[in-house]
């Protein structure tokens, strides 16, 4: 596997940033990793990174994007976060990502088994916790088809509060970043949410969520 240049980023377009997506996760499912240089990879992105993806993730220690989707270094920005939540912070860092980077999709990747949103459900409040379960509370409240215990010990309704959560992050971020939402409508860039199994290592790309110009 090549290091990304700026000649190979520029060739890659959303599209096919998806693509190499799912096929380095199908490479890690299948324990077929590429065998990579990585002392190489560090040698020749020392002057420059071109990466082609932004990953928002959790920062569960079984979620690691590089590892999940079979990259290497300098391949994939990845914003890691409890809950795979957004705050201003981590919206100038897509905008750095995709306006100053180049890169050319966004994915919000949510986890089976998460415990900033089994928190969320539990209503947990514990220092600056807090602030943080607070953003996801909206899926928690959003999700209605479940009526009865409603908190972590239902595992079918801690999944289902995890893709809303993702789904309500896919458009906060359109929402408020006027920049992201011009180069999706430009068709620079795309965005997109899925799910990681943490079982399987399996991605699921909710192909509902896709946003594309």
């Amino acid at each position: 596997m090549k290091t990304l240049t700026k000649e190979l980023q520029a060739s890659i377009t959303p599209s096919m940033a998806l693509d190499l997506l799912k096929q380095g996760n199908k490479r890690f499912v299948n324990n077929l990793k590429v065998n990579r240089n990585l002392l190489q990879q560090v040698n020749e992105t020392s002057d420059g990174q071109h990466p082609f993806a932004i990953i928002l993730s959790c920062i569960d220690s079984r979620t690691s994007v590089e590892l999940i989707f079979d990259q290497g270094l300098g391949d994939v920005l990845s914003v890691r976060i409890a809950g795979n939540i957004i705050n201003e912070d981590i919206l100038g860092s897509m905008e750095f990502g995709c306006k100053i980077l180049a890169a050319k999709i966004i994915v919000v990747l949510g986890h089976s088994s998460c415990g900033a949103i089994k928190g969320a459900c539990d209503h947990l409040e514990m220092g600056n916790l807090t602030a943080l379960l607070s953003k996801v509370l909206p899926a928690v409240d959003a999700e209605t088809s479940v009526t009865i215990n409603r908190d972590s010990s239902n595992e079918e309704f801690v999944e289902k509060v995890a893709a809303i959560n993702v789904r309500k992050t896919v458009h906060a971020i359109i929402e408020r970043s006027p920049i992201l939402k011009e180069m999706i409508l430009k068709g620079a860039i795309e965005i997109i949410g899925g799910n990681h199994d943490i079982a399987s290592g399996e991605v699921c790309f909710y192909d509902d969520t896709l946003i594309v110009g």
